[in-house]
């Protein structure tokens, strides 16, 4: 399954296609907001996507200044292919394109605590948030 994954960068998605990925990873998003996908697609400054035959099976989704910090808000890929490397890949190629000046950060599901330093991510204990009311 893995050799058939095409990974592209900046291609155009639709919101239903980000809105089914969501629903098939598992991922906390607001699937069923269309308008709001809309927005989070349109306003992101790197997108690498994951397909496989046409279809968005895994998303990486950017916010940076391109300079000094990246962050990482989706990282998304459908369970019938995780565990085989398309969320690693996904960052990678994030990496590859912010640079080795551009610190990546995250904030991670407690159930993706465990994952994120076995793709190379470090804990971070100082950090803060202000949560979105909706």
């Amino acid at each position: 399954m893995i050799n058939t994954i095409e990974y592209k960068l900046n291609t155009a998605i639709t919101p239903e296609e980000l809105s089914r990925l969501f629903k098939a990873s598992g991922i906390k998003r607001p699937a069923a907001d269309l308008s709001r996908l809309e927005k989070m697609i349109n306003n992101a400054d790197l997108t690498f996507t994951a397909w496989d035959d046409g279809k968005l099976v895994g998303v990486a989704r950017a916010i940076t200044d391109f300079s000094y910090c990246c962050y990482l808000s989706d990282l998304a890929v459908d369970q019938d292919y995780q565990k085989s490397g398309i969320g690693k890949r996904l960052v990678r190629l994030l990496q590859e394109q912010i640079g080795e000046q551009v610190t990546l950060i995250l904030l991670a599901s407690p159930i993706a605590m465990e994952y994120y330093p076995r793709i190379g991510f470090e804990k971070a204990d100082n950090g803060f948030k202000m949560m979105r009311k909706r």
